[in-house]
């Protein structure tokens, strides 16, 4: 299994518009951020967990020819707002998208691209077939199992998602302790680690690494990472043994 961070960043990305700090100033590429999603090969398939504003940018600076799935963590726009670009898989591939998506998810994306589900014959609208994510069942894509987790962004549910040995969750500021019984044991976990001060819906680097901590993955990465947490190259310094900050591209085997 082959992941990519097609994106690390939080809604507004990095850096952010008219933000004179220090962060989006940098020149490091580590510092710029695309809205957050994953990309995910397996066998000859390939998945993305979610698709934010910078969907299209995302999938050409990796070149990505083939999409089989994309998969919804939730509604909110940083993780939705690309989907229409589906339309040029529809189109190379002739077939219609499979998306996968909790029940309330696939009501907001109708509210946000309705014009995908009204009944008419205008070419060229994306097509796809809608799967519904049960949160308590797991479930199959091209033969790969995949087990949704259950999680909060304040008192919104969130899910999270593990593939075999990798666990990823973003936007949550609390997992159930029955969902946590799913992450034990993965080798890679990446969790999102929004900023230093508190936040009223994601975790905080210090919240973020008590939780790594607790689960005592191989390798916890943090994401959906804002300019306020700082520069990467001086907040990794500060980090513990096994914890990292993603970036945008970084490449993982497992």
């Amino acid at each position: 299994m082959k992941i990519t961070f097609l994106g690390t960043g939080t809604s507004q990305g990095v850096p952010v518009i008219c933000c004179p700090c220090r962060v989006c100033a940098s020149t490091n590429n580590k510092d710029n951020r695309l809205r957050s999603s994953v990309m995910i090969e397996h066998e000859g398939k390939i998945f993305v967990v979610d698709s934010g504003p910078d969907f299209r940018q995302q999938l050409l600076r990796e070149n990505v020819k083939q999409l089989d799935a994309l998969i919804f963590t939730h509604s909110h726009k940083d993780h939705t707002a690309g989907m229409d670009d589906i339309r040029a898989f529809n189109f190379f591939m002739k077939k219609p998208m499979e998306v996968y998506a909790t029940e309330f998810t696939q009501q907001k994306l109708k509210q946000e691209f309705p014009y995908i589900f009204q009944k008419s014959d205008y070419p060229g609208i994306p097509e796809l077939n809608f799967h519904t994510i049960a949160g308590d069942e797991n479930f199959f894509i091209e033969g790969l199992e995949i087990i949704p987790i259950k999680v909060l962004h304040y008192k919104m549910p969130v899910l999270g998602f593990r593939f075999g040995d990798f666990t990823y969750i973003t936007d949550a500021n609390q997992i159930p302790d029955e969902e946590k019984k799913k992450i034990y044991g993965s080798k890679i976990l990446v969790l999102n680690a929004l900023q230093m001060e508190p936040h009223i819906s994601h975790f905080t680097f210090a919240e973020a690494i008590e939780v790594a901590k607790e689960f005592n993955a191989e390798t916890t990465y943090f994401t959906h990472i804002s300019h306020r947490l700082g520069l990467h190259d001086e907040v990794s310094a500060q980090l513990p043994k096994g914890i990292e900050l993603s970036y945008d591209r970084l490449k993982l085997n497992l």
